[in-house]
């Protein structure tokens, strides 16, 4: 059976609904973590603690239908913890591989900037090539995979800020932010019904699918003029006075595959300009270094980005 456009975005909407039987209120973020899926990238949630940040990689992986691990990252974790090692089996007399919690589908990285930069490191392989190598034997990984980080914006002790180099690499930097009064109630409502904690959710797809369903992506059409503006936008950023360093080119082409997800979702065979500006905050803002007295300032990426949005002019597609 051959996948169409049509079909990503009916599955989309379906996997979305299905999650908002468990996460109250937050379509629009869900959506942006769909269109990161399709698009083959990692999410990074920075929020406070209680916000469903857990529950919402665990979510996704069941109605996905895809193999969970969550790894509970603290100062002692080792990078053998991560993608596992070599142990001596007596009744075979070798060493055989007792493969780490890397080896699923998607990765819940909890709190990942409480362990160790050499430990942190264990992921940068893993997310960018999709492989993990263990004494010089270079083993893939399951497909689809995905890497789900959480990190606590307001609690610094004992904490190891991600490096860029690792930051590039997650496709989307994302909060999910406190539920509305109503929301919230609703979220009570909810529980008071079920009379349990836990939250039974439907399998919407499968692995095989999803990897079709990302395939589709490279069928949508992007016009020369999209990707002129989206090069113009991350060229920008590198000339801001306000940046160190600016985006690379990774970020460019984050907001190419994140525009092709959006109009996947919506059904389009096309990409628009608004399709690349809804991910410019989230796919850029992590990628900028700013100056240091802009550091204290945890809105000036986005406050830069909203100037470079607002600058770069929007380009009009003919016949659409």
């Amino acid at each position: 059976m051959t996948t169409t456009i049509a079909d990503v975005s009916t599955a989309s909407n379906k996997i979305i609904s299905e999650i908002e039987n468990a996460i109250v209120g937050k379509r629009a973020l869900l959506e942006r973590i769909v269109a990161a899926i399709l698009a083959g990238g990692h999410v990074l949630l920075e929020d406070y603690p209680g916000l469903a940040k857990t529950l919402i990689a665990n979510s996704f992986a069941d109605v996905l239908g895809l193999e969970f691990k969550r790894i509970q990252f603290t100062p002692d974790l080792l990078p053998s913890d991560i993608t596992g090692s070599y142990i001596f089996d007596r009744e075979k007399g070798e060493f055989v591989l007792r493969k780490g919690p890397i080896f699923a589908n998607i990765i819940l990285a909890d709190e990942i900037n409480r362990a160790s930069p050499k430990t942190q490191s264990a992921l940068l392989e893993a997310m960018q090539e999709y492989q993990v190598t263990l004494d010089g034997e270079t083993m893939p990984l399951p497909q689809p995979f995905l890497v789900i980080a959480t990190q606590n914006p307001i609690e610094y002790e004992g904490t190891f800020p991600l490096p860029e180099a690792q930051l590039d690499r997650f496709l989307m930097k994302l909060s999910v932010g406190y539920p509305s009064l109503d929301d919230e109630q609703e979220i009570l409502r909810r529980r008071r019904q079920r009379r349990m904690d836990k939250i039974d959710l439907k399998r919407v797809t499968s692995a095989e699918e999803l990897i079709a369903m990302r395939q589709i992506l490279e069928d949508i059409h992007v016009d020369g003029d999209i990707e002129k503006y989206i090069a113009e936008i991350v060229h920008h950023t590198r000339r801001d006075q306000r940046t160190v360093v600016g985006a690379s080119p990774r970020g460019s082409l984050a907001l190419l595959k994140l525009a092709r997800a959006k109009a996947a979702l919506e059904g389009r065979s096309y990409v628009l300009p608004d399709d690349v500006k809804i991910f410019i905050k989230p796919g850029l803002a992590h990628r900028l270094i700013l100056k240091p007295d802009l550091w204290m300032n945890k809105m000036a990426a986005i406050e830069v980005l909203d100037v470079i949005s607002n600058m770069v002019p929007v380009p009009v597609i003919e016949g659409v």
